[in-house]
Order: structure tokens, then sequence, then C-alpha cells
């Protein structure tokens, strides 16, 4: 049988590369591609830059070929831009030409081919979906009925955390406890319910679920398949994993969230008893025939790892940087003091008041951009980019991280320097008004998660601060602060053992 395939897989090279050549040829003729390196026959440019396509290797192909660059990956075009005027040509100015998405192999089966609102291409669907989605998540109202909720969490692990004699001595993998924190925000909203403890069951369950969902998704191993076809063979039981976890997950969501939400909701409606969480929403809409159970059950998977791993990323990003900078920590909880006075808990209404802890907010998300690629945008038709030609179904990667980090554009960006933000960038925000910082990116595909996720960090990070003394381990002078690149994440190699020494007021 190994025999057989492996016969079928040469011949299907070898085909492949006499239409690789041909199609090659004749494109070289109709267009004019942006620059790259010289692709071969049927592997194209893979053989060249391999399977890890992270932030840092584009920028450094970028420096070499420009703003904009082609790799031909299998039968996959790529194209790169990492300028701001490029960035805002595929964003904004032609944000309906490029506003369609490019998903792979594993990302088909982990969003039912394109049901969610994430991945979906650019079209009817993609608005029904947003415009679902945005009412009971995105929205100032929302922040309002939830914050007190957020600063709630916040101020439990606090309180947890005071309460573990170790996190004062050797420390704990704070991690653990943030990411029930971060559950527990993001479930509030979407099924008005929470997790009491690190041990609960179901707790555990989904936590393992999401943690390998994400691991399969954002590996770099499965490329190959993805790129050129005539190798998916290979793939067969990696993605037989991947569908079922898939399965797995939606199951999870089915029984243990969504059908419940469904049992009182309808309990609710006798009792004459308002809508009280996202998911009332949501099972409307599916009522009315707006949506079908599955697109119901993707909205839950996308706001599992969209909302929740993002936004956990970058706390354990800016917390890191804090203990790497004591200066920078201690010069942030002196504002919080002055301004709030000691003891008196940072919450959403007074994150305004603190200019400081934003810039270290904008400047976390600067340095360790959590998507620095953000999600990849395609050109449903032949398109015009930067005086280039650009195939139809290209992935076009704003390389964002790269936009925050070029010393052209920023002074010492290898430094993480929060003053930036209050002197020379002081008119930059997180939300796309200069397209040299793009952290949640900018038009139609922005993420809409940005008004969740800045007063979550704010809350979050400032509590932690204001009353803790944030220090590496005995006999660490600092944390390893390592980067994993994923398909499009960057989080922390290793979740650091961190000593929390508690303040007196």
């Amino acid at each position: 049988m190994d025999l057989l395939l492996l016969e079928k897989t040469l011949l299907g090279l070898f085909a492949a590369a006499i239409v690789a050549i041909a199609v090659s040829k004749l494109r070289g003729k109709r267009f004019r591609l942006p620059p790259g390196p010289l692709p071969v026959p049927i592997f194209g440019n893979w053989l060249q830059v391999g399977d890890d396509l992270n932030h840092r290797n584009l920028t450094d192909l970028a420096k070499r070929f420009g703003d904009i660059l082609l790799l031909r990956m299998g039968q996959r075009n790529l194209v790169v831009v990492s300028s701001p005027d490029l960035s805002k040509e595929v964003l904004h100015t032609q944000g309906v030409e490029f506003g369609s998405r490019t998903r792979n192999v594993v990302f088909d089966i982990f969003t039912g081919k394109g049901q969610d609102m994430v991945f979906t291409v650019y079209g009817e669907h993609w608005r029904k979906m947003r415009r679902i989605m945005t009412v009971p998540f995105f929205t100032n109202k929302v922040v309002q009925q939830y914050r007190e909720g957020w600063e709630a969490e916040a101020a439990a692990v606090v309180e947890d955390v005071k309460k573990n004699p170790a996190a004062a001595r050797e420390g704990i993998v704070l991690r653990r406890r943030l990411q029930m924190m971060m559950y527990n925000n993001m479930y509030r909203i979407m099924f008005d319910r929470r997790f009491d403890s690190e041990d609960d069951p179901l707790f555990v369950k989904l936590k393992a679920l999401n943690g390998e969902r994400s691991r399969l998704a954002q590996s770099f191993d499965y490329n190959y398949g993805d790129f050129i076809p005539i190798l998916r063979p290979f793939l067969r039981g990696y993605l037989k994993i991947c569908k079922e976890v898939k399965e797995r997950r939606l199951q999870l969501f089915k029984d243990y969230f969504v059908d419940e939400r469904k049992k009182l909701a309808s309990v609710k409606r006798m009792d004459n008893e308002g809508l009280k969480c996202a998911m009332d929403h949501i099972l409307e809409a599916q009522q009315k025939g707006e949506i079908n159970e599955d697109n119901v059950l993707y909205i839950v998977e996308n706001i599992n790892v969209a909302a929740i791993e993002t936004t956990l990323w970058s706390i354990e990003w800016g917390i890191a940087e804090l203990v790497n900078h004591p200066q920078i920590q201690r010069k942030l909880r002196e504002e919080i003091d002055a301004v709030l006075g000691p003891g008196v808990p940072v919450t959403e209404p007074e994150l305004y008041k603190l200019p400081y802890l934003q810039a270290v907010i904008k400047e976390t998300l600067r340095l360790r951009m959590a998507i620095p690629l953000l999600v990849p945008h395609m050109n449903l038709h032949d398109a015009k980019l930067g005086g280039y030609d650009i195939p139809a179904e290209s992935k076009i990667l704003v390389n964002a991280w790269w936009l925050a980090n070029n010393p052209a554009h920023w002074k010492k960006p290898e430094e993480f320097r929060p003053e930036r933000f209050l002197e020379e960038e002081a008119k930059v925000e997180a939300n796309g008004n200069d397209f040299r910082y793009l952290p949640f990116g900018v038009g139609r595909r922005s993420c809409p998660g940005i008004i969740l996720a800045l007063p979550i960090l704010g809350v979050t990070i400032g509590q932690l601060v204001q009353n803790f003394e944030l220090l590496p381990p005995p006999g660490q002078s600092k944390l390893d602060t390592t980067e994993k690149g994923g398909q499009f994440s960057l989080h922390i190699l290793k979740h650091s053992t961190i000593v929390l020494k508690p303040r007196s007021f």
C-alpha cells in the first residue's frame, strides 16, 4: 500500500512539475509579479524558506526583496506586505478587494470551511455573522454591563495569590490562574457562566481541548501538505486528529453550554424575563433562521480562541516585561498610587486617568504583538498592489510586527519603553489611527475584540502591579522571554514562574 502511494505521489509530482512550468511561463507573460526568491517547479520557494513563516523570518525576507514580496509556496501564492502605505492599501483603500480570508487544510476543519466569522470569505455570510456578534459582544454597552465582573475576576486573582504562601517565596506560574480569569471573563458574557476552581472537571476538559486545537492549528508541521496538495495523503493521520478534536470541542460546547442556555432561555421567556447574555441573542438569531446551529457553535469556537487566548498572551507578555523592567514597574505603581490612592482598586472607569498604564499596554502590544501577521487576507479576483499584479486567491500577510518594530519608523524599537507613547508617539492609538501600529488590524476585517481586550488588560495588569511587587524566581535576574510563533500567533515559549510579594497599604 505504501509503495502504491509512493508511486502515485511521484507520478503526481512529475505531472505537477509540467503544469507548474507551463503556468509559470504563461503567468510571466501576463503578470508583473512582486519580487521574491526564484521559485522552482512544484515546490516554489518552500525548500528555500521552509515551513516557519514567522514574523521575524518574513522581516528578513522583506529586507532583501522590499516592502512587497511574493513567495510561491507550492501551489499557493503568498504576498508579504511590510510598509504602512501598502498596509493601508490592503486594509483600507482596497479593503473590499483584499477583504476575504484564506484558510488552510487545518483551519478548514476547525471552522467548517468558513462557517464562522473570522475565517469566512468577504460577503453576505460575513456581514451577517459580524452583525449578529457585534451587539452581544463588541459594544460600549457590553463593556459597561460586564466591567464590574472583570474587575471582580481580577480582584479574585489577587486574593487567591495572597492566600498562596508559595507565591511570595519561590513563586508560581501565574498564567494558570489568569487563564481561568480569562475564561470567566468571556464565559460570563457568552453564557452567564463562570468556573469556581482550576480543578473544575468541565474547565479542565474545556481548557485541554482548546489547547489541543491551538497546538494543532498553529503548528507549521502541516504546511507541506497545504502547499503541495499531492503530498496531502501523508497528512491523513494529522488531519484525522484535527477532525476528532474539532468534533469533541463542538460537542462539548453544545452539550454543556449551548443546550443548557437554550433550556434556561426558554424558561426565562415563559417567565417574561429579558435576555441576559450573548448566547441568548445568538440563539434568537438562529430561531429567526438567520444562522444555523453549526454557525452558533462556530461563533463559540471563535470566542474561545480569538477572545480568550490572544488577550491571555498579551497579559502574560505585559507581566513578563514588567518583571524584567523593574524601574518601569515601579513607575507604573507610583502612578496608580498617586492618582487613585494606595489600595484603591484599579477599575475600568479610572483607566483614562492612568496614562502610563495605557502606555505600558500599548508598548506590550507593539513589541509583543499577539497576532504579528494579523489574520491573513485574500483577494478573490486578480488585483493590483504597489504597482504589481496580485493573482486571484493569493494569501496576503501584513507584517504588523515589523510595521511597529522597524527602526526607520520607530526610535530604538527593540527596547521596551512605554514612554514613547507619552512623548514622540503620543497620538498613536491601538485602534489603527496610524498604519505603523496595527495590533488589532484596521478596516472591515479588523479585530472587534479591541473593545474588550484593552479594558481587561488595563484592569488586570493594573491590579496586579498595585497589589504586588512582581519579581523573577530566586536565583534568576530575568524571565525567559523567548518567543514561540505559530501560523498567526506570538506567545511566550515558557510559562514563567513569578514571585509576587504582597504590598502593605
